[in-house]
């Protein structure tokens, strides 16, 4: 089965660290995961399969929906300039030109800037706090937009929301790991992700009834346009807050578990060889993630795939318009691209988590996605409904982006890396989504095809990058199942060394000095052979 938990002999798993070197070598949980601490004192407890059933719908029910509905919310929020181009924010606030492209640009050029400086910060403070903060920040911007009169002033409120919005995807996929187990991950980042789709959908019919039903017979004094702003806004404060108070920070300071739970929850994520977060900084952590291949592999896959995304993301209304259909009809039809996505999603992460191959069906979604392009680049624009039937097709897309980007949280092990990868994939998803609007010319309105062409080139490249990641993975794996068939007895599990914060490319504490030429068979690299990438 691909990516599966290795298994470590009970004969090799009862032979405690202080039997096999000494108690001399027994370490402090310093700099260790914080799992450690939660289980220090604390006493055995034993995980059924009918106790874990009951202990993952527990987590599932309390923690899936308000991600889902927080991550919908940020999609919706970074693309409600999209639905207001359409709404005559452009005319409002007297854009000229290229502005309104740049307001598209901007965004993730912003994001990508800080999106260090928050990598650092999520490691540091009680992750779901800090990512309630910047919920409630960004909210209040989004809000701000409402009141913006000039290019100026978007600028200001879309740098803003640009920083505060950069946490988001990165903390995600960190409590990913705190919570689930690599073999649940796909499915329940396949379900928050969902949330994207929904929003598509009620971005689509909200905007359409704002300018039906404000614009079109003057209910308000204030744009349909502004009204959408204030409204998701506004939904998006008060659902930060609800963030605040109900998502913990780690399990081990659950409020809905109880004491044996929150042990049981930790426990639980031995076989991740991750842990739930260490808040101590470790430099070697930091500098291998950048000597990782995978690293490389999943950023540059980014960045060839988000640049559609950001072509699509901010043209979407206008790429609709072009086809022929009113102002208030482009609005409407955006909604079955949300379906798309959410079906899709909800399809392909189920069956990764079935059949345990993740890249296999992110292959198919991706594949699936180059027809809707390829079908967009052909048809004419006299072709309504095979145009349509394009763009809702291409929609299927994000459902291999969320495959893909889940291998950072069961796929990146130690907490210094992890947050680091995830900062470092984040900013190639701003600079994919920084080079699709500039793949646009308008002159080339309202068909676009060179963009579409370029974005249809760039999903090729990222199938083959899906595939040279895959083999990194299998034979990575292998080489570590052949090392540990080669051991043998030799080899020695190290008591509580999932939760010591240690990387794939880490092995267990130090051998003392003295023991070294002893015990050098058991450690021939420095690799962590209990670690298995998932695929």
């Amino acid at each position: 089965m691909a990516g599966k938990e290795i298994s470590i002999p009970d004969s090799v798993r009862s032979i405690s660290e202080s039997n096999r070197f000494g108690s001399d070598i027994r370490l402090s949980s310093s700099g260790h995961d914080d799992a450690l601490k939660a289980l220090d004192g604390s006493e055995a407890v034993t995980l059924t399969p009918e106790k874990e059933r009951k202990l993952l719908w527990k987590i599932d029910l309390h923690l899936i929906p308000i991600f889902s509905l927080l991550y919908g919310l940020q999609f919706l929020d970074k693309t409600t300039i999209s639905y207001a181009a359409v709404m005559d924010i452009i005319q409002d606030t007297n854009l000229k030109g290229d502005n309104f492209n740049w307001l598209g640009i901007l965004f993730p050029l912003f994001t990508a800037i800080f999106e260090v400086n928050w990598r650092h910060l999520m490691q540091k403070l009680p992750l779901a706090k800090f990512t309630a903060f910047n919920i409630v920040v960004w909210g209040g911007v989004l809000m701000l937009h409402a009141a913006c009169s000039n290019f100026a002033g978007l600028t200001t409120v879309r740098f803003l929301l640009g920083i505060f919005e950069a946490s988001i995807s990165p903390a995600f996929l960190l409590f990913m790991s705190h919570w689930w187990r690599v073999r649940e991950q796909a499915f329940r980042t396949s379900i928050w992700f969902c949330g994207n789709g929904v929003a598509q959908i009620v971005g689509s019919v909200c905007s359409y009834a704002m300018v039906l039903g404000i614009e079109k017979h003057g209910y308000t004094a204030l744009g349909g346009w502004q009204l959408l702003f204030l409204s998701t806004g506004g939904l998006t404060v008060i659902s930060g807050i609800l963030f605040l108070f109900l998502v913990p920070d780690s399990p081990a300071s659950a409020w809905f578990l109880n004491r044996e739970e929150r042990v049981m929850a930790i426990e639980r994520l031995r076989g991740n060889n991750q842990g739930v977060g260490s808040k101590k900084f470790k430099k070697q952590q930091f500098f291998e993630a950048f000597r990782d291949p995978q690293t490389y592999y999943i950023a540059i896959w980014v960045i060839t795939s988000t640049i559609p995304n950001g072509f699509l993301t901010n043209f979407k209304n206008l790429i609709l318009k072009g086809f022929g259909l009113s102002a208030e009809k482009s609005l409407l039809y955006g909604a079955p691209s949300g379906a798309v996505q959410v079906v899709s999603c909800l399809i392909f992460g189920w069956l990764a988590n079935k059949y345990q191959n993740r890249m296999a069906f992110a292959t198919v979604a991706m594949f699936i996605s180059l027809i809707g392009f390829a079908l967009a680049v052909a048809l004419p624009r006299s072709n309504l409904k095979g145009n349509l039937a394009a763009y809702y097709i291409i929609s299927a897309a994000p459902a291999a982006f969320i495959l893909l980007v889940s291998c950072i949280s069961s796929n990146v092990a130690g907490y210094t890396k992890k947050t680091t990868v995830s900062a470092i994939v984040f900013i190639a998803y701003c600079a994919g989504n920084l080079i699709g609007p500039h793949t646009v010319d308008l002159k080339d309105g309202p068909m676009y095809v060179k963009a579409k062409t370029i974005s249809l080139i760039a999903w090729c490249i990222s199938g083959a990058i899906l595939i040279a990641l895959r083999f990194h993975y299998t034979s990575s794996n292998a080489a570590r199942d052949k090392k540990m068939r080669e051991l043998g007895d030799r080899y020695r599990h190290k008591v509580d060394q999932e939760f010591m914060d240690l990387t794939d490319m880490e092995c267990a504490p130090p051998i003392p000095p003295a023991k070294i030429m002893e015990h050098k068979a058991d450690n021939f690299s420095c690799r962590n052979l209990e670690f298995r990438y998932a695929y």
